[in-house]
């Protein structure tokens, strides 16, 4: 499903079961004293990475977090990882088709109270009034929590800084499947180009909504 809002050169694996998949020691101590619920979490991530990992050509390896929690990925190599409740997924690339990828899949089902509140600017909540209004069948605040998400994970390996919730604008597009965001902070600048915005593809689908990023790389 995650493949299907993707560009060509990213590869990708999403399953809706959990896999019992063998973990490196490294992996597997992160996760030894994990709940039940966390550690199949993390194995079948892990096992999407590697899957997807394989269709770029290369050979297993441990898929250790970074010092912000990122995945960390094989040399020249970018990627993310996502899991919720019954939908896992993880897609990467190489760094000579983009420069960063981000992926998050939600329940197609309303934020819990008080969610949507927290995490959406004036703008976006006026904009999830009028898609409720005139296009039923996607959970529009869910769908605007997961593009957010999506736009984080595309910026930090890029930026390696945060961003909040309230730090870029997201505006989803209904008939075409595409989200925009723009970055409200002061852009760094990254390879001489400033990191002000993104563009996304978004997909509600078995009873889930994911969104994706995939920053081109640059062309000379």
């Amino acid at each position: 499903m995650i493949g299907d809002i993707l560009p060509d050169g990213v590869a990708a694996f999403d399953t809706f079961a959990d896999h019992e998949a063998q973990l490196f020691p490294e992996e597997e101590a992160l996760v030894a004293k994990a709940v039940d619920k966390r550690r199949r979490e993390f194995t079948t991530g892990r096992h999407c990475a590697r899957t997807a990992l394989g269709l770029l050509g290369y050979p297993p390896a441990p898929v250790l977090p970074g010092p912000s929690r990122e995945p960390t990925w094989p040399a020249g190599v970018v990627g993310s990882i996502t899991h919720c409740k019954g939908y896992r997924a993880a897609a990467v690339g190489r760094t000579s088709a983009v420069r960063s990828i981000g992926i998050d899949a939600e329940p197609d089902a309303p934020t819990p109270p008080g969610v949507l509140d927290a995490v959406a600017l004036p703008a976006e909540l006026a904009m999830v009034e009028e898609l409720r209004a005139r296009h039923d069948g996607v959970s529009w605040d869910r769908l605007l929590f997961s593009a957010k998400e999506t736009v984080y994970k595309a910026w930090f390996p890029l930026a390696r800084a945060w961003l909040g919730f309230e730090d870029a604008e997201v505006t989803v597009h209904p008939d075409d499947g595409t989200f925009t965001a723009r970055v409200l902070i002061d852009p760094p600048v990254v390879d001489g180009v400033p990191l002000d915005g993104f563009t996304g593809r978004w997909l509600a689908r078995e009873g889930f909504v994911v969104t994706a990023i995939a920053v081109p790389a640059l062309t000379t």
